[in-house]
């Protein structure tokens, strides 16, 4: 019994290995809630087959290629199509903007005051009042852009115009498209365009290939 343990011990490490490799998936702070969803599923899966000897290793390892699959499928999916990323991993959200809490978000989010605090003094930000942009990311992260530094406001994501940006910085379509014209360059073939600084910054999908 304790050998056949020992082995599938053995056998399901390398296998969870080989899986995360596949998926490419380095630390956990960076798993969205889909990816987190799958990898407790498959601790269960693994700890479930150790535990119950008289059970074939397959039994495991079956559903985990059938998690992995599905999960491959729906991340080609979202770096096809924005649309279905946001609905699968949702929308990075702004928290404080130029030392102002939102708390209209916050709520939504259901995070609290004494959450922002931690995660602020974690990064040894001790006022908001020096905090030009925080955002709080799809993961949980939050990423702090203090009155010191340029945030980047995203313009276009795979094609799509972000016009909350363009609020933002009090610009609007025509502006965006003149600013594509006199680069030459279809709204169609741009991957990431963002401003910051005063500056637009655009990468084509030919870039990246």
């Amino acid at each position: 019994m304790y050998m056949t343990m020992v082995f599938k011990t053995f056998m399901l490490y390398a296998f969870i290995v080989l899986v995360y490799r596949i998926m490419g998936k380095k630390e956990v702070g960076k798993l969205s809630i889909i990816d987190l969803i799958v990898s407790i599923l498959i601790a269960e899966l693994a700890a479930i087959s150790i535990e119950e000897t008289d059970r074939s290793i397959f039994t495991s390892i079956i559903p985990i290629v059938v998690l992995v699959s599905i999960q491959l499928i729906v991340s080609f999916i979202s770096i096809k199509s924005v649309k279905i990323r946001k609905i699968i991993d949702g929308n990075p959200i702004v928290i404080i903007k130029d030392g102002k809490l939102n708390f209209k978000e916050m709520t939504k989010l259901r995070y609290t005051l004494d959450d922002l605090f931690a995660q602020l003094r974690e990064q040894g930000i001790k006022s908001i009042d020096k905090v030009k942009y925080a955002v709080l990311e799809n993961n949980g992260n939050l990423s702090v852009f203090t009155t010191d530094s340029d945030y980047p406001l995203p313009l276009i994501l795979d094609g799509v115009i972000d016009y909350n940006t363009l609020k933002e910085i009090k610009k609007n379509y025509k502006w965006l498209i003149n600013v594509l014209k006199g680069k030459n360059i279809e709204l169609e073939e741009v991957f990431y365009a963002f401003y910051t600084n005063g500056k637009t910054f655009i990468i084509e999908k030919k870039e990246l290939f």
